[in-house]
């Protein structure tokens, strides 16, 4: 299991990242051409949670074999791996099915064993150098007010200090239900999913860019944020709210 993939200065396009996707590749990909998406120089970062709620989960495979397509592991991620290699009990299996896991189970073990390695190989954290400094990528919240203090303990701390950053790393939403605008450290930006908004929500430089492309109804759709200018696709409109409880 990685705790930290870096990535080099894109010399040749662009790079960009996108929210949760849940099984909604098809919609992806025509976000991706609505930008004219180069896949011989263009990357892609996603801040996890490719699988459950959609349709085609079961083509997390051929996405993540892309070379241009990168992801951290999301806590969906987790509850593959969970439920699969440490749940005896069948616990996490029963989160999992409540929250979107059915594509999973009937599958055969072989199968399921196959996707849960996969997903286990992903790393929890990315970092992707530009030319106006690293843009740092985690699924739900950077625990620590340093990049640097958190990316030196992740890899570096102690088992039970680890436990508490991947855990917060893929579930925390401390920051944004505090509307904490303080920020992180030493980190250009930060790229975060897993709670979803009506519109990016922007706290410090804290990017949450979950638009709900998942949601039913249309309700939602996929924003894709240039690492590089921090501009959104579609554009934020700053006569919005971002709370999509509002």
């Amino acid at each position: 299991m990685s705790m930290i993939q870096r990535f080099d200065i894109n010399a040749t396009g662009r790079d960009f990242a996108v929210g949760d996707i849940h099984g909604h590749f098809t919609k992806l990909q025509a976000a991706l051409d609505s930008i004219q998406f180069d896949q011989a120089v263009d990357r892609l970062f996603s801040v996890g949670d490719l699988v459950d709620r959609g349709p085609e989960s079961d083509e997390v495979d051929v996405w993540l074999a892309k070379p241009w397509f990168h992801a951290v592991r999301g806590n969906h991620e987790q509850m593959v791996i969970e439920s699969r290699r440490f749940d005896p009990g069948g616990g996490m299996r029963d989160m999992h099915l409540a929250n979107g896991g059915a594509w999973l189970y009937g599958r055969s073990s072989s199968e399921m064993g196959s996707f849960a390695d996969l997903l286990a190989d992903l790393p929890l954290v990315i970092e992707v150098m530009n030319p106006a400094g690293v843009v740092g990528i985690v699924h739900a919240d950077c625990a620590y007010q340093s990049w640097k203090e958190f990316t030196w303990a992740l890899e570096n701390a102690g088992p039970s200090e680890v436990d508490h950053l991947q855990a917060a790393a893929q579930w925390s939403r401390t920051r944004i239900t505090s509307d904490n605008y303080n920020g992180v450290s030493d980190v250009r930006a930060v790229m975060v999913g897993h709670t979803p908004t009506r519109q990016p929500a922007v706290l410090g430089n804290v990017y949450h860019i979950d638009t709900g492309a998942w949601l039913p109804n249309d309700r939602g759709h996929f924003t894709l944020i240039n690492l590089v200018s921090l501009e959104c696709t579609p554009p934020i409109n700053p006569k919005l709210c971002w709370d999509l409880e509002a």
